[in-house]
């Protein structure tokens, strides 16, 4: 009976809850998806790692990260004999030495465009080989023969519109070579995006290494030994100064190398996923509440007929369940068509993925049905809770819901509570010294304040509608004061509906003035600190080419080297901290102010270190006290603080420099790692725009390289930080969606609840265009009410933060007025819209019929 009864009652108001159902396919589809593209893109590199990694990789342990070799990094090598010496081993069916590096970029000379992936997947060259495991095979002509034949892979011999005979150019380390396409390579599992180019063996040693030696052995057993035992015997015979990786640990690295990357992806999308959850459960309240409000008489029937309170409790509930399983079977379908995209959008970063073969785990259904029924009963529940508490009486004499005064009360005490706490939240950030003392403060100020706004939106409504719609009478008459006294009817409705709103674009305001300070913050400390006019990047290492082309530009005074070295520092205090170090030429304080705290910038260069003011205090270092230097394989070195650098400033922040002189004392001259970055200073009177062509013009043989004056800069910093306001401006766009659900259904179901005033409105002589601009003007001042709520929250949230994190750099605070009036503008272009249907129906609503209705 309880079921044939919500079921009548459901499908009664499926117009009314098809877009509560939206919210509940959105926020479903967004969790699904999410795990449905992480599980595929995983599979994918599983897929390609079993299928290629060798029984035993014998290689020279590296510094080198999970994500990939370190850039700058030189190629790290073992001898010739070692294949020979290994092949020789119990259990060894063959031994394969391999070249291979990501050190070097492919060049169109024709175009002089570079070729292959320039983010995310790298691009290797190496030696052809046959191993038992291939990763390819030869589709089109034939393996490497002589130093001229290159083979190419096939996705980016299409993406670069090459093909057999075309010219091939490869800019290494060593220098620049030319190649002509012998033979396209096509991978047997998917390509992970990455570009490939072999060479034969001979040709791949001097060109890319620039020795007779390889940088792997490749292992393939016979099957009589395992690999761990394949391992131990080979390191054995080796001795030290070799590592081992079995099949399972090389697949394990690759699944790490990718790992960080796709878990970035799926915590963006589970970010939709809750925003569109949170701003869903709003709606879903709000659309019971209504529902609920407008059965009050039938609801008392029931209770007058014998029904008791769970009776009525559970038939809301059992709507809200059928919403619910009815939402996530949608939402579960639209994931799978969002892992698609997904996948798609990841083609065009240049990651290839399979969308024919989606992994679809059992992870997946039970996610999507807990989280889609979960969202939507917890949503119903206050709504049936209050439905039950109504006698039946009460709901025989009254046609709404009553009054819950000491509900009321109850909430705005509550609220203020929730408000104050979350004001003392962030006060206290604020006046933390640190970051990592005002995070926490920081963090449960911004979730109290924000529910504490949520509860107090019946409260706020009342006073700040009225304010807002006082002007609504003079410009727009009686529709107009319709509007506002409708907006002002029951603020619980109206609070509630505004919250969705205000949510997204209180996250949206606060990140805008985090990341808008951030610029601003970068930007001057650039000015400060940055006395160099021009910046030389590159997708990968600088080679020393590279250096002397910058080098004899016309035009230039000086050009400073970096280098970064992964280090393990060693404190008087007897910890270890493990660090980058970047070794920089000697010049380097003629194009960098350095913010001294103590000591010289110069003894940074002159054989000492510099070090933070955090390091050197938890530490306990002042200038002079010695820092011991581990570069690996034994290598050490002891250093003096020359230089204690002032905190505030990210271009110094956590970084330790010396310079190249100093490294080079500890490190022989083939195992010091390639420039990363370089700086170059205009000489006195050159004019910069000209000089900054003729840099350009220097390396213009080099497509990889990127020559950037200080403006470039300030443009690259700011494109970077744009990235992450983009990302958060995606949340914006899904909460309005999903808010936008809301006000669309508030209205649409207010009108029905005010059919009959409807009807007598057009019957004292309100015109359909005063009706619908009534029910215009209504849905306006609710979005910009909510706005506002939003707009403020943001901001204490953003100033606050930039407080908080005045320490990391971000001493610059910048509110975004332009972002903050706009989003103002849209919430009233937003709430028009969002009115257009609700006000068209009620516009074409026959007034007897409407008059007629109980």
């Amino acid at each position: 009976m309880l079921l044939k009864t919500s079921l009548r009652s459901f499908f009664a108001h499926k117009g009314r809850m098809i877009l509560s159902l939206i919210a509940v396919v959105l926020s479903v589809a967004f969790v699904s998806g999410t795990l449905v593209f992480a599980n595929t893109a995983t599979s994918t590199f599983d897929k390609l790692f079993a299928s290629t990694a060798s029984d035993l990789s014998v290689q020279r342990p590296s510094d080198d990260s999970a994500d990939g070799p370190r850039q700058g990094a030189k190629a790290l090598t073992v001898p010739l004999d070692t294949a020979t010496e290994l092949a020789a081993l119990p259990g060894v069916k063959s031994a394969v030495g391999q070249v291979f590096t990501q050190s070097s970029t492919l060049v169109d000379p024709v175009s002089n465009k570079a070729i292959g992936p320039t983010q995310g997947a790298p691009t290797i060259t190496g030696n052809w080989t046959e191993t038992p495991r291939q990763s390819v095979d030869i589709t089109a002509g034939h393996a490497p023969q002589g130093a001229a034949d290159l083979v190419l892979d096939a996705d980016t011999a299409k993406k670069a519109h090459l093909g057999l005979g075309s010219a091939v150019r490869i800019i290494s380390p060593g220098g620049s070579y030319d190649f002509t396409i012998s033979g396209i390579a096509t991978f047997r599992t998917t390509n992970p995006g990455a570009a490939l180019a072999f060479l034969d063996t001979a040709t791949a040693q001097r060109d890319l290494i620039g020795q007779q030696a390889y940088t792997s052995v490749e292992l393939f057993g016979d099957g009589t030994r395992t690999d761990e035992q394949l391992k131990s015997d080979a390191l054995a015979a080796l001795g030290s100064g070799f590592q081992g990786k079995t099949a399972a640990e090389q697949k394990a690295d690759g699944a790490k190398g990718v790992g960080s990357f796709l878990d970035f992806m799926k915590y963006v999308m589970l970010g939709f996923a809750g925003i569109s959850l949170l701003v869903g459960g709003f709606l879903i309240i709000n659309t019971f509440s209504m529902l609920v409000a407008q059965r009050t008489r039938e609801i008392g029937l029931l209770r007058a007929l014998g029904g008791s309170r769970k009776q009525v409790n559970r038939s809301v509930l059992a709507e809200a369940l059928i919403l619910g399983l009815l939402g996530s079977t949608l939402g579960l379908a639209a994931g799978l068509g969002l892992a698609v995209l997904l996948i798609q959008l990841m083609k065009l970063l240049g990651m290839n993925l399979d969308a024919s073969s989606l992994e679809i785990t059992w992870t997946v259904p039970v996610a999507s049905y807990a989280v889609g029924i979960l969202i939507t009963v917890l949503a119903a529940w206050v709504p049936a809770r209050r439905a039950s508490r109504i006698s039946p009486m009460a709901a025989l004499r009254d046609h709404g819901t009553p009054a819950e005064a000491s509900a009321n009360r109850i909430r705005t005490i509550i609220g203020l509570v929730l408000t104050g706490l979350g004001a003392a939240g962030l006060v206290m950030a604020a006046l933390a010294g640190k970051a990592a003392e005002g995070g926490l403060p920081l963090a449960a100020g911004i979730f109290l304040s924000l529910v504490g706004f949520v509860v107090l939106g019946p409260l706020l409504s009342t006073g700040v509608v009225r304010v807002l719609g006082a002007a609504l009478p003079a410009l727009f008459g009686p529709s107009g004061k319709l509007a506002q006294r409708n907006a002002m009817r029951n603020p619980r409705r109206t609070g509630a509906t505004a919250a969705a709103l205000m949510i997204g674009l209180a996250v949206v305001t606060g990140a805008s003035v985090v990341t808008n300070s951030m610029v601003s913050s970068v930007t001057a400390q650039i000015d400060k600190s940055v006395g160099a006019d021009y910046i030389v990047s590159a997708n990968g290492a600088l080679s020393p080419a590279m250096a002397d082309a910058a080098r004899n530009t016309p035009g230039l005074k000086a050009l400073i080297e970096q280098k970064s070295l992964p280090v393990t520092f060693a404190t008087p205090d007897g910890k270890r901290t493990e660090a980058d170090l970047s070794a920089a030429t000697a010049n380097f304080t003629e194009g960098f102010h350095m913010p001294v705290a103590a000591g010289r910038p110069e003894a940074a260069f002159t054989g000492g270190i510099s070090v933070d003011e955090n390091f050197a205090k938890e530490h306990g270092l002042k200038v002079g006290d010695p820092v011991t230097v581990d570069y690996g394989h034994g290598r050490t070195q002891s250093l003096p603080v020359g230089i204690v650098t002032q905190l505030g400033n990210s271009l110094f922040d956590k970084q330790f420099y010396t310079s190249v002189d100093t490294v080079a004392k500890a490190l022989p001259a083939d195992e010091l790692p390639l420039d990363v970055v370089m700086f170059a200073t205009a000489a006195d009177g050159a004019d910069k725009a000209s000089t900054l062509t003729a840099l350009q013009k220097s390396l213009d043989a080099y497509p990889q390289v990127k020559v950037q004056d200080q403006a470039g800069l300030k443009d690259l910093v700011q494109s970077q930080i744009n990235q992450l306001l983009y990302m958060v401006y995606g949340l914006l766009g899904l909460a309005i969606a999903v808010a936008v659900l809301g006000v669309i259904n508030t209205l649409a179901l207010s009108v029905v609840e005010r059919t009959r005033e409807i009807g007598l409105l057009r019957a004292i002589g309100l015109s359909r265009r005063q009706l619908r601009r009534m029910i215009r003007l209504e849905s306006v001042v609710i979005a910009v009410f909510g706005a506002l709520l939003g707009c403020g929250l943001g901001l204490a949230w953003g100033v606050t933060a930039r407080k908080v994190l005045a320490d990391q750099g971000l001493d610059v605070l910048t509110v975004p007025v332009g972002t903050i009036v706009f989003i103002l503008a849209a919430s009233a272009v937003i709430g028009l819209l969002a009115a257009l249907v609700p006000a068209f129906r009620a516009g074409r609503m026959n007034v007897l019929a409407a008059i007629a209705t109980d």
